[in-house]
């Protein structure tokens, strides 16, 4: 029998079926059921459940006590903080079954999801998103868009590389990130990268 190319704490349930990809790291008492796919280099925290149907990419990293519930897609390089939340259900209650009402939650390339954020499903966090700590999503965020609070506004645009960039909510013609030196274009919907 072949090793596996990844590496699970004793403590991990890893249902038949599921699908982990090389370099993977899992820890402490955590769930991987049967039906979800984990891409390569990823590192799942501790106490972190991924349900049948979860789709995550390459080098995503869930910090510990996050459930990732059916119908969330994790793109490549996200990153999920300690103890934030997804949904699956718009309006759930115990003694009505609601499976067939599952609604999809897409977290795009690059994006950063804080400690104790709420996303409510149904909705898409853009490309290198950021979710501040304890905001609770209620709607799409652009890509780059930095968002805070409850229900979580729109306050400002974050460079690739984790850097707030100048200016405010409003979309400014140019900017370019002091850290960095990546420089974006605003539109009418929001920024983007200057193509190199």
């Amino acid at each position: 029998m072949s090793q596996p190319s990844y590496t699970a704490h004793e403590s991990a349930y890893l249902d038949e079926g599921c699908v982990i990809g090389e370099g993977t790291r899992i820890w402490h008492f955590s769930h991987v059921m049967t039906g979800a796919v984990i891409g390569r280099r990823c590192n799942i925290g501790q106490n972190v459940v991924v349900s049948s149907g979860v789709v995550i990419g390459d080098n995503v990293k869930i910090q510990n006590n996050v459930s990732v519930y059916t119908g969330v897609v994790l793109e490549d390089d996200v990153f999920c903080g300690p103890s934030m939340v997804f949904t699956n259900v718009i309006n759930p209650r115990s003694h009505v079954p609601r499976k067939d009402e599952y609604q999809q939650t897409r977290v795009r390339r690059g994006a950063t999801l804080g400690a104790n954020s709420t996303i409510l499903c149904g909705h898409e966090i853009g490309c290198y998103a950021f979710i501040g700590a304890g905001a609770v999503v209620t709607r799409d965020v652009p890509d780059y868009g930095l968002v805070l609070g409850n229900p979580a506004r729109l306050v400002g645009w974050m460079c690739r590389c984790g850097v707030r960039l100048p200016g405010t909510r409003a979309v400014e013609p140019a900017v370019t990130c002091a850290s960095c030196g990546t420089a974006y274009e605003g539109g009418r919907d929001g920024i983007r990268l200057v193509a190199i």
